[in-house]
């Protein structure tokens, strides 16, 4: 009997040593230069809070609105929190160079999304190629018959110096530079109230000219619909290309009032910045970047409209 025990003992001290013990969560850090009032950003918030459901592991979000300063704060935060990792957008060109390597220096994983910045040591970047994406709307408005030389095209954007900006116009200037096409960028700030008032204000005075329209931002190309009828600008009167991750957008493209829309796939963008960030913090650094993006028309527009509705 005592010779059975201690077979059974033995037993289970076996199991309980090759059973792993559970992971211990983790904390990361989602740290955003938009807005919660940019539609947009529900759907890379709702990555973020997809991927803390399915890992247990906690991630601390937090938007910041344009406001570089603060967002610096918010990512030295995390630092002096001991984040096991973060992810972070770039808010300007240069903004994030020395904090990433404070960063890398702490032995934080620190991954970029969304916006692009190559001046910056990140560990890995997760987004799309904003040079290309300006070159391609670009490029699709001569290619198209759109524009043509001497033509002028308006391009307004949420916040004007800000890194997404400033990368599009670069790839858009790179064709329509050579091509004597002008262009306009102007501010129509991170309140949607405050978006369509002032591009409502800028089409009243400048419809005459305006040949065609890019939206450098989400929130821009979201609203053309509402801006085109208060102007009284009938669906496909002006060209319009831009970014395309709303259900604004998709339904823009699929009712005429925008001619191709720039997905970005936001939710799985901050999914995979996530894992990657998690993946360093277990020792295994990411040797690569995951770039994101495909441009839609009317024909594929209700793919991403089924997506962004959750259908």
């Amino acid at each position: 009997m005592l010779t059975r025990l201690r077979l059974v003992l033995y037993g289970l001290l076996v199991a309980l040593t090759i059973v792993p013990a559970a992971a211990q969560a983790k904390t990361f850090y989602w740290i955003s230069h938009g807005g919660p009032a940019d539609p947009v950003w529900t759907y890379f918030l709702a990555g973020a809070k997809q991927w803390a459901k399915d890992t247990g592991n906690t991630v601390n979000t937090s938007f910041h609105n344009g406001d570089v300063a603060s967002q610096q704060e918010a990512v030295r935060a995390a630092l002096s929190a001991k984040a096991d990792g973060i992810v972070t957008t770039s808010p300007d060109p240069g903004s994030l160079v020395e904090i990433v390597k404070e960063a890398r220096a702490a032995n934080i994983p620190i991954i970029n999304f969304n916006t692009p910045d190559p001046k910056a040591n990140f560990n890995a970047y997760v987004g799309g190629d904003n040079v290309t994406f300006g070159k391609h709307w670009a490029q699709y408005l001569v290619d198209k018959g759109l524009v043509k030389k001497g033509d002028f095209v308006w391009m307004p954007v949420e916040v004007p110096g800000a890194t997404y900006g400033v990368q599009e116009e670069e790839g858009i200037k790179s064709v329509f530079g050579p091509l004597g096409i002008t262009y306009e960028i102007t501010e129509a700030t991170l309140d949607q109230a405050e978006v369509i008032n002032r591009m409502v204000d800028y089409l009243t005075a400048n419809k005459a000219k305006v040949k065609a329209i890019i939206g450098l931002g989400d929130l821009v190309t979201g609203s053309i619909k509402r801006v085109f009828d208060q102007v009284g600008i009938k669906p496909g009167e002006i060209p319009v290309v831009g970014w395309g991750n709303s259900l604004d957008t998709t339904q823009e493209v699929l009712n005429g009032y925008v001619n191709a829309g720039q997905w970005q796939d936001p939710q799985a963008t901050s999914y995979v910045a996530l894992s990657l960030a998690n993946m360093a913090a277990a020792g295994i650094p990411p040797g690569f970047n995951v770039i994101t993006g495909a441009l839609y028309e009317k024909d594929t527009a209700a793919v991403y409209d089924k997506i962004l509705s959750g259908k």
